[in-house]
């Protein structure tokens, strides 16, 4: 599903990533947990082809991304890289149904298939009475359903999540935690999660523990 090969990056003279390995297989729920500064954000970026290595080689479902050109890998990643980040990014002007037809829009499917999706995705996440509200007019909790709602719209091979819960306060990150677990039945999705929050490993089915741009014990 995913393999990540000896991955290395630095920034300013900082190796970030020291020479990385994952295997990740399909229907998985991985965390990839680590203090800030681990290299744990560096790392899901470069899997979810928004930075790119200095060295190491990055596949998903057997496609050599480092190999794409730019017009190819963006394609690659609306039609199979779904993201979920701590702040949510939803565009302020368009409700809840237009921020999670968006991705949608740009793989080039019909609206009717994309407002189809969109409203059963809504609705599975328990939003379906808040189509028209901007983000403004959500919760925290809303929001991020809303984000997972988005990332989901293309139904992409694999999630990627950074510190999702980083920004709820607890009784949204148990609803989100739970989501992630019934993403998982439902939908047999691959989830990825960069986190600092051990309440979030305990729902992954391994967790993958990052220290100084090195992994240092699996679970």
């Amino acid at each position: 599903m995913i393999e990540v090969q000896n991955i290395k990056k630095s920034f300013r003279h900082i190796n970030v990533l020291k020479g990385v390995d994952i295997q990740i297989n399909k229907g998985e729920i991985v965390t990839i947990y680590g203090a800030s500064g681990a290299g744990k954000t560096t790392l899901l970026q470069i899997m979810g082809t928004l930075d790119k290595p200095e060295e190491g080689k990055v596949l998903i479902n057997g496609v050599k991304l480092m190999q794409l050109k730019e017009n190819k890998l963006a394609d690659f990643r609306n039609k199979n890289i779904g993201f979920v980040f701590q702040f949510h990014h939803l565009l302020p002007e368009f409700s809840a149904f237009e921020n999670v037809c968006i991705p949608g829009y740009i793989s080039g499917k019909s609206k009717k298939h994309i407002h189809k999706r969109a409203k059963e995705l809504l609705d599975f996440l328990n939003m379906g009475d808040r189509l028209e509200h901007k983000p403004a007019q959500l919760s925290g909790g809303e929001q991020q359903r809303v984000a997972v709602a988005r990332a989901l719209i293309n139904t992409p091979s694999v999630i990627l999540a950074d510190e999702p819960s980083g920004n709820l306060d607890s009784k949204n990150k148990e609803e989100l935690h739970k989501l992630f677990r019934n993403l998982k039945e439902e939908f047999q999705q691959t989830i990825v999660i960069a986190t600092h929050d051990t309440r979030l490993t305990d729902i992954a089915d391994r967790t993958i523990n990052m220290k100084d741009g090195i992994l240092w014990k699996n679970n």
